[in-house]
């Protein structure tokens, strides 16, 4: 909790909130509010204001937006290495090697364009489509953005609506254009440690997931779980922490907030169940389409299905599911904090 900035006593800054956890995702599931305004709310409460977010990343440039997480633009250089080295893998490599002209006239667009451009705006000048089975197929402007913004040639300067505005990555901020000055084994190793400072406790290895690890490599320290088999790794500054000065509160987390993002480790440390189940028919969902994990002092407690209508100004609560049965004191602390959260989203809470 104390790694994760879930205390009592709150972080009070959006820029150093997301320095500590190093990420903030994005989702375009907004069934609540957009994923990283809900987990930036979840830590700063209703001094968090979305206008914030779009601020840093879009003119103060004090975040980046990068392969759909928000970060602090001074871990630039532990992505370098990576985008230099970007694909490794044979077919995009392969694919971009058949379309250099169209690469090319994409990167003279951006050249040419003071203002930043959305995908729209672009030419698919191709000679070989992109081939996949999803979505992708043959949206070949978008698969060429996606593959320059790994790379560093382009990034994202902003949105409009939901559309993203692209544009040549020193514009966006010069440390795109500095050479690599850490090798990948070097900032992979760097990034395990930021990432076990934000968790706190992690595994060393575990099973592959997008965006970002949930492991940590050889980062922090050796550790064993009580009932859990297998090591882990502690970040060394919760060893020293006060164990006996911890003050918990209530929060509603975002299906994506990383202290639930491994379900595998919210189940083996908070034996926590949780699936994100708006991909499941209706009749099959347990907690509901985008059912919020609530946290109750050290403990994960149950799931908030609610929805939010912005034309019609509600904040519609289908339903609390509590995993064990809430004392009085907690159902207090959980409905103050779902008040909390309609007024936040400056809806009417509305019961089911």
């Amino acid at each position: 909790m104390r790694a994760q900035l879930l205390t009592a006593d709150r972080p009070t800054e959006l820029l150093a909130t997301v320095r500590h956890l190093t990420l903030l995702q994005i989702d375009p599931t907004a069934a609540v509010a957009p994923n990283a305004d809900l987990v930036a709310w979840s830590r700063l409460g209703s001094a968090h204001r979305p206008a914030d977010l779009v601020q840093a990343v879009e003119r103060d440039r004090t975040l980046f937006e990068f392969d759909a997480l928000v970060r602090p633009i001074d871990d630039i250089p532990l992505f370098r290495a990576e985008m230099a080295e970007w694909p490794t893998w044979p077919r995009a490599r392969e694919w971009l090697e058949q379309n250099a002209t169209f690469r090319r006239d994409i990167l003279n667009r951006f050249e040419a364009s003071p203002e930043p451009l959305t995908s729209r705006e672009l030419n698919d000048t191709s000679v070989v489509p992109w081939q996949s089975t999803g979505w992708t197929h043959n949206r070949n402007v978008g698969r060429m953005l996606e593959c320059l913004a790994m790379q560093g040639e382009i990034a994202i300067a902003g949105r409009r609506g939901r559309e993203r505005l692209f544009t040549i990555a020193g514009r966006v901020h010069p440390s795109f254009d500095a050479p690599p000055v850490l090798s990948l084994e070097q900032a992979a190793a760097e990034r395990d440690v930021r990432r076990l400072a934000a968790l706190g406790i992690a595994r060393a290895k575990s099973t592959k997931m997008p965006l970002e690890p949930v492991d940590v490599g050889a980062a922090g320290e050796p550790a064993e779980v009580e009932g859990v088999l297998g090591e882990w790794r502690v970040d060394p500054a919760a060893l020293d922490a006060d164990r006996s000065g911890f003050a918990g509160r209530t929060a509603l987390l975002s299906p994506f907030d990383r202290l639930v993002y491994d379900r595998v480790r919210a189940q083996q440390l908070f034996d926590f169940e949780y699936t994100l189940e708006m991909y499941k028919p209706e009749a099959k969902r347990r907690w509901g389409y985008f059912a919020l994990p609530i946290l109750h002092g050290d403990r994960l407690v149950g799931k908030l299905d609610a929805r939010a209508d912005r034309k019609r100004g509600t904040f519609t609560v289908h339903a609390i599911h509590e995993d064990e049965a809430f004392d009085r004191a907690t159902r207090a602390a959980v409905e103050a904090e779902v008040r909390e959260l309609a007024d936040w989203l400056q809806l009417e809470l509305e019961p089911a």
